[in-house]
């Protein structure tokens, strides 16, 4: 049996027995949801863990049911979901209401696509028919933008009397998604002319078409008229959306004066809007308007989360402040967080491209002594550093570094620009066997280009090598190079 081959049984084979594992194990448990929660794997079916829960004499309550679907809908895990949902249909446990309709038609969508939604739709009753269902469809129309059906589902309800502000809000969501900004604010009047209340988000759509659209002034007469509206009224989101349009139209002056609004509206303990109010400042380069916000986020807020630290970072590099982000850094260092690496990286680079790569190495190797183990983006960060500075052994080494830590992020990928730089200086100064197992490493990344295959070829002619497994390795990869090609490499070379 081929090794691939091999090794492709070998996981299968695994995951089977894990699947399986999973499964006995959870029977043990005594709630439902337990059992559930620990199966994440898209491919496990939730059907058997269900039936094994009624064999064993257990009740399926709905409202327990119904809770775990919001669970796994939640999550993402949308295929199980709908498993759930399809199951408690099927066994007929309790009066399905309206509402458990309009979820199952949405999963469908999500998972099955519009048509089995569509499907779904039309098998139900004229009496199972509820504005519930029709807006789950219209959501599936939209989420798709498929206009022209959005919009026939959209009239038919109307015509129905069953448009309500939410419909309404998902047509103007569909032209924000199709870039018909232009036909937003006519939804708005629409909804008043029918005697449709707008709420916030209906307000928040229609000021996001003017301001994408640089309107500032109907940006500033929509938000004055929510303002006037009691039952409206306003929110650090809605101020902190338009602060974002004056910024971009370069109104410095009422971009502070709303950011100040935005504070006064955001609760104290809030630490979303407190992202927003630095990353704010930052674009309109107040470091000391973004410091004071930062002290107080961390006097008002219990923990900061990596998700802050990556905020705060990213600001204070965007405006050269790295002995700042130095300083943060180490606080994210002493907080007790998930050493997740996307907040060390964020310092990495600004050092790398401001030319101070041997000070980006100096700080990640530190990581590493304090027993943190980096990314393969991080070696990457210098390696690009030091191949923009010409020191190309030290960017083969990171590279190296680079490819060791892989099981870290699978998903990583080089540069093309950066390892084909490295490849060309290795395949100069390096033997043979090194370069092949740097080549064999490179082939995990699936990063073998023309430019390098080329590269490879010169050197092999060099030491006398024989091409016949670039040659093959060339056409596994699907690059194709004629005999004139290589002979006219070999002759610049």
């Amino acid at each position: 049996m081929p090794l691939t081959a091999l090794f492709s049984a070998s996981r299968n084979l695994a995951a089977t027995f894990l699947r399986r594992f999973s499964t006995v194990t959870t029977t043990n448990r005594k709630n439902l949801y337990s059992r559930i929660s620990p199966l994440g794997d898209p491919s496990v079916s939730l059907v058997p863990v269900l039936d094994t829960w009624i064999q064993e004499g257990n009740a399926a309550n709905g409202l327990e049911l119904q809770r775990i679907v919001k669970i796994l809908r939640t999550r993402k895990r949308l295929t199980q979901a709908l498993q759930v949902s399809e199951w408690m249909s099927s066994k007929g446990l309790r009066p399905i209401s309206p509402g458990d309709q309009a979820v199952q038609l949405d999963l469908i969508g999500r998972v099955r696509g519009v048509e089995s939604a569509e499907s779904y739709f039309n098998s139900l009753s004229d009496g199972d028919k509820t504005f519930k269902i029709y807006g789950a469809l219209l959501n599936c129309y939209v989420r798709e933008g498929l206009v022209d059906k959005s919009l026939s589902l959209m009239q038919k309800m109307k015509d129905m009397g069953l448009a309500s502000f939410l419909n309404y809000n998902n047509i103007m969501l569909l032209y924000t998604h199709t870039q018909q900004l232009e036909k937003v604010p006519g939804v708005l009047a629409e909804m008043k002319n029918n005697d449709v209340p707008p709420n916030i988000f209906s307000y928040r759509i229609c000021i996001n078409s003017y301001g994408a659209r640089g309107d500032i002034a109907n940006v500033e007469k929509l938000l004055e008229e929510m303002e006037r509206e009691p039952h409206i009224g306003t929110d650090w989101v809605t101020y902190s959306m338009v602060v974002k349009f004056y910024i971009k139209a370069d109104m410095k002056e009422k971009a502070v004066l709303f950011l100040k609004k935005c504070e006064e509206k955001a609760h104290k303990c809030d630490v979303l809007a407190y992202n927003h109010l630095i990353s704010h400042y930052a674009a309109l380069g107040g470091t000391g308007a973004m410091m004071r916000v930062w002290r107080l986020q961390k006097a008002n807020c219990k923990k900061q989360l990596n998700r802050e630290y990556i905020t705060m970072l990213g600001c204070l590099v965007k405006l050269g402040e790295l002995d700042q982000a130095e300083k943060v850094l180490g606080e994210w260092e002493l907080s007790g967080n998930t050493c997740d690496f996307r907040v060390p990286n964020i310092l990495l680079n600004g050092y790398s491209r401001r030319g101070l790569v041997e000070k980006a190495e100096t700080l990640l190797r530190s990581l590493v002594a304090k027993g943190k183990t980096p990314t393969p983006n991080s070696w990457g960060i210098i390696a690009s550093g030091y191949v923009a500075k010409e020191n190309m052994e030290k960017a083969f080494q990171c590279m190296k570094e680079a490819v060791a830590v892989l099981e870290q992020n699978k998903r990583w990928r080089p540069k093309p620009v950066v390892i084909s730089s490295i490849f060309s200086w290795v395949t100069s100064n390096r033997d043979v066997g090194e370069v092949e197992d740097f080549v064999h490493s490179l082939k995990t990344l699936n990063s073998m280009n023309r430019n390098m295959y080329l590269s490879l070829i010169t050197m092999y002619d060099r030491c006398g090598k024989k091409l016949d497994g670039i040659l093959e390795s060339m056409k596994a990869d699907n690059i194709s190079l004629d005999e004139e090609e290589i002979k006219e490499n070999l002759t610049h070379n």
